[in-house]
């Protein structure tokens, strides 16, 4: 199916300094300040003709960098930087390589990768037999993890899962298949090599969440996939502990048909029992349960106790021995800015409204407002608006309600199983916000979800409320909700958006959510003992 979503490329002028001061001490290794890249703004990158729309905010981490003076969290087009000796983040232009800018299906290679071991290389695949099956039949369809050691020509071969076997643990029907598989990471660690391997997921394919584990010494293969991961991808791998209580550290994520980034548990701390590895404990760290500044865990990187971990919304730095306590997490969140104009800034509260509700009119000279999304206005012309946030909200109300959300299995904890028109939103202890990888980006049907989005693809026409505005839960039922969003939409040559690094704060008294109380409620209302039809 050919994508809908596709814009002309223009260019973006500069407006302002990327760089921003950390205030948490992160203590981190010192670096030498003459070493760290120079300051020099960069702008919000506009998609090309051949590119998604909403490519422009694809900051999923690719690959992390590191050396005695900087960190360079890597996304497609931007490279994000930690510099050590002054405690600085600075965007830069992107430098990842033309391999690693391959995603999706080229991900899936056939091809062998190659790790050093002591000194001698390790070769390894994951494939699906049959290649291109045209029928899915549950005792034959495999997963094979492939390896060839330094003494041995031909490949060693370790079954992951059967398509029986993903039907059986899923619980799904006949109609499942399985997905094509990758790995995701190659870790060497307590004289083993070990890898995570994830699947394509979507359209009826799907897999099982598995780690591989060699051990040269004895020859043997391991496999271990935790329970709790069901259909969860893991995005990367990161083991500390030793070899009698290793804890595994994972990235965690879903997809679906035009959507590749769903979020999953978020970054996950699997403890398995020694007596039986496909059995131990899970603890999920995401944004309904703590500091985790993006729901989606794309990159981690172990440094001493120290685990770095890049999201498609930001990055943290966590000392693992207290992970649990929020006090050790640094997070800092990437965000889009623009100077407003002198002239004022007229801001629409909707995506095709042509009267200004309001107008933003600057201060001083350098004041700026952030942005945080870009939307198609008219899917023709390919014109669009961006939204911005503001401190005046306006208020919608839906003819959507609240009811159960169907696949609570999959919910990670924290989230209360409510579906509702904020579902992609999570709570913050004051409002419902969303993250650049909260947004599901729908590449089919219209683009992404939100509050009040409408879509006509007969005329190509397209409007909102909000993508990413915070949200004010004012009333809601079965059938309806009103929200207060606090964003509204600009035209798209008004702004020059540029790129920085934010420090992640959280609200000062955190609220209950009161999702929680819904929950309750609308699980009375469905035994008969509430009333149906408030909430």
């Amino acid at each position: 199916m050919k994508r809908i979503v596709q814009i002309l490329g223009f260019l973006l002028l500069l407006n302002a300094c990327t760089a921003q001061v950390i205030e948490k001490d992160t203590q981190a290794a010192n670096g030498e300040i003459k070493n760290c890249p120079q300051s020099v703004p960069v702008s919000l990158a506009v998609p090309g003709e051949q590119e998604s729309f909403y490519e422009r905010f694809d900051f999923h981490i690719r690959n992390i960098i590191l050396n005695a003076d900087i960190i360079s969290f890597q996304t497609s087009k931007y490279d994000f930087v930690f510099c050590r000796g002054n405690n600085y983040w600075i965007v830069k232009t992107g430098t990842l390589s033309k391999e690693l800018k391959q995603q999706n299906y080229p991900e899936y290679s056939q091809n062998f990768q190659t790790i050093k071991f002591q000194n001698q290389n390790y070769q390894y695949r994951v494939v699906r037999e049959p290649a291109t099956p045209t029928i899915p039949n549950p005792n034959k369809d495999k997963v094979v993890f492939e390896l060839i050691t330094p003494n041995s020509k031909n490949p060693q071969r370790q079954t992951l899962y059967t398509l029986k076997a993903l039907q059986q643990k899923t619980d799904t029907n006949i109609r499942t298949q399985i997905g094509l598989s990758r790995i995701t990471a190659a870790v060497i660690w307590e004289n083993r090599i070990w890898w995570s391997v994830a699947f394509e997921q979507g359209e009826g394919n799907d897999g099982i969440a598995t780690i591989v584990s060699y051990e040269p010494q004895t020859n043997k293969i391991t496999l271990i996939q935790p329970p709790e991961l069901v259909s969860h991808q893991i995005t990367d791998l990161a083991i500390t502990g030793d070899a009698n209580n290793p804890t595994f550290w994972m990235g965690t994520k879903r997809s679906g048909e035009g959507n590749l980034y769903i979020p999953g548990q978020g970054l996950v701390a699997y403890r398995p029992n020694s007596q039986n590895l496909n059995s131990g404990t899970l603890t999920s760290y995401n944004v309904n349960n703590s500091p985790l500044v993006g729901a989606i865990p794309n990159k981690l990187l172990l440094e001493d106790n120290t685990l770095w971990v890049g999201t498609g919304n930001g990055v943290c730095q966590i000392k693992l021995q207290t992970a649990d306590n929020p006090e050790n997490w640094s997070c800092w969140r990437f965000a889009a800015m623009a100077k407003l104009p002198q002239a004022g800034l007229p801001v629409y509260s909707e995506l095709s409204n042509q009267t200004p509700a309001l107008t933003l009119s600057p201060t001083n000279n350098s004041e700026t407002v952030e942005v945080l999304w870009w939307s198609p206005v008219d899917f023709q012309t390919r014109k669009g608006r961006y939204e911005v946030r503001t401190e005046k909200g306006f208020t919608a109300k839906l003819d959507q309600g609240a009811s159960l959300e169907r696949f609570r299995r999959l919910l990670p904890p924290g989230k209360p199983p409510v579906y509702w028109p904020g579902f992609e939103w999570h709570w913050n202890g004051e409002r419902f916000v969303r993250g650049f990888d909260e947004v599901a980006m729908n590449e089919f049907g219209g683009g992404p979800l939100g509050i009040g989005v409408t879509f006509d693809p007969a005329s190509g026409k397209r409007t909102a409320n909000a993508i990413r505005g915070d949200l004010e839960l004012l009333e809601i039922s079965p059938k309806s909700t009103s929200v207060k969003y606090y964003s509204g939409w600009v035209d798209e040559t008004q702004l020059n958006p540029y790129l920085t690094v934010l420090p992640h704060t959280q609200p000062q008294n955190l609220q209950p959510n009161p999702l929680e109380a819904i929950a309750k409620k609308i699980g009375d209302r469905e035994q008969g003992t509430g009333d149906r039809e408030k909430l």
